[in-house]
């Protein structure tokens, strides 16, 4: 089945958002949170591909982030190994973000490799892209007051710029314009140089973004600076910094470039570092301030800011790579080398980093380091997940769950993450607010 006419085919269909989809899909009003036509592809020997078209080991591998998220959202206030790393070092919730940047990274490679037009191409994905960045500012920006409350509304002066969902539409958005305008065209691929050579500026991209990154975090000076938290209106906190690549929660330069441009209130107003044990009584978890506590550990911080979104970027690049390869290469052998050398390799510069040269494995941070391990490790599980789905065939009645996960990976986001569902059975109650069904059941309390 060749890609345009199954591009035709889903032209046909209602979608409601197609957040991210192969040039040429019609947008629609309605909204679909599902990212659905991220995985089209033309029909390799041995892969297992849907009549839909779709890779079915990406939609299995878009499933099990899923699950994994799911988890992580419940069990990390049960087992804080399992919750995310208060600051430096790295946990199991730690890698559901870059699996996600991972996945769209794939997923753009697939969508984009035929294209009739770059310019409605482009003018698509910066539609699609504002959508996305819509859609999380709304839903993360402070809108909805969660547990506890029956209203909602946020006022502007404090609303949260930034938030998971537009980290992923701007590495959505730079991933996508590089891939329409930075490919060789009638380029043949044989080998692995060939293939960084048909790619040569988004790896040049690639590297230009990292360097940025790493020049803005270890050299930009970050002065004094001070803070008041919402309920004191009156006392100010001052920290003493004036230092110059410090990783520290305090001093580092991505906080600071936050609240510069961003301004201190539209940061995150729980920073993740509350739970450390300088800041919390009860650490690894969040709990009272102990005596002496920093004049730094209530002030806001964004974990998903501006610099460190470049990290995020960067990949969403090595996702792109991982797509190409099963674009340029039609056997499992050769997809298959390709993936496990660049998984092996940037998982032992992550380390080498870490315990060589003290650049810290930093979720809050998205440290080089970080992004080369989580990276590394979403290689090797699709690697894993591919091999048993597209090799081996394994993928009839158990995947059937996470097949589905995976084609309505955001709509659970939205549900399970922002706390859409618990709002929503919040809203019914007997008499009075306090007797809804989720303090029947033990929740909110």
């Amino acid at each position: 089945m060749e890609f345009n006419r199954l591009i035709g085919e889903k032209n046909n269909m209602s979608h409601r958002i197609n957040i991210i989809t192969s040039d040429g899909t019609k947008d629609n009003v309605n909204v679909d949170l599902s990212f659905q036509n991220f995985n089209s592809l033309p029909t390799s020997t041995g892969s297992s591909i849907t009549q839909s078209g779709r890779l079915l080991s990406l939609d299995i591998f878009r499933g099990l982030t899923v699950v994994l998220m799911i988890f992580v959202e419940y069990a990390g206030g049960i087992y804080p190994t399992v919750n995310h790393s208060p600051w430096n070092g790295i946990t199991l919730a730690d890698f559901v973000m870059p699996f996600f940047l991972f996945i769209v990274g794939v997923s753009l490679a697939l969508a984009y490799k035929n294209l009739s037009c770059r310019l409605i191409a482009t003018r698509k994905a910066i539609y699609r892209g504002i959508k996305l960045f819509i859609i999380g500012l709304f839903l993360q920006g402070g809108y909805f007051h969660g547990f506890g409350y029956l209203t909602y509304g946020v006022d502007i002066e404090n609303i949260r710029w930034m938030g998971i969902l537009q980290r992923i539409a701007i590495s959505f958005l730079v991933a996508s314009i590089c891939e329409i305008w930075l490919q060789a065209t009638n380029f043949r691929v044989n080998s692995g140089r060939s293939l960084l050579k048909k790619y040569r500026l988004q790896c040049a991209m690639t590297i230009m973004v990292t360097v940025i990154y790493l020049s803005l975090f270890y050299g930009l000076y970050v002065p004094d600076w001070e803070y008041q938290i919402s309920s004191s209106k009156t006392e100010i906190f001052s920290v003493k910094c004036g230092v110059r690549g410090d990783t520290g929660p305090a001093c580092n330069a991505v906080g600071m470039i936050n609240r510069k441009i961003l301004g201190i209130r539209h940061l995150y107003t729980k920073p993740i570092y509350g739970r450390i044990k300088a800041c919390s009584v009860n650490s690894p978890s969040n709990g009272p301030l102990p005596p002496n506590a920093p004049s730094w550990c209530q002030a806001p911080f964004d974990p998903e800011g501006l610099l460190s979104s470049l990290m995020a970027i960067v990949t969403c690049f090595i996702g792109l790579h991982y797509g190409h390869v099963i674009v340029n290469f039609k056997d499992h052998k050769h997809r298959i080398q390709q993936w496990l050398i660049p998984s092996s390799s940037l998982v032992l510069l992550g380390v080498i980093c870490e315990y060589g040269f003290g650049m810290h494995l930093n979720k809050a941070l998205y440290s080089f380091s970080y992004m080369c391990v989580t990276a590394g490790a979403a290689g090797f599980l699709f690697t894993a997940v591919y091999v048993m789905v597209d090799v081996w065939g394994y993928s009839k009645y158990w995947t059937i769950v996470l097949k589905w996960m995976g084609k309505n990976a955001l709509l659970i986001y939205v549900l399970v993450s922002c706390n859409i569902l618990p709002v929503i059975l919040q809203g019914f109650y007997w008499k009075r607010p306090e007797n809804n069904i989720l303090r029947l059941i033990g929740i909110g309390h």
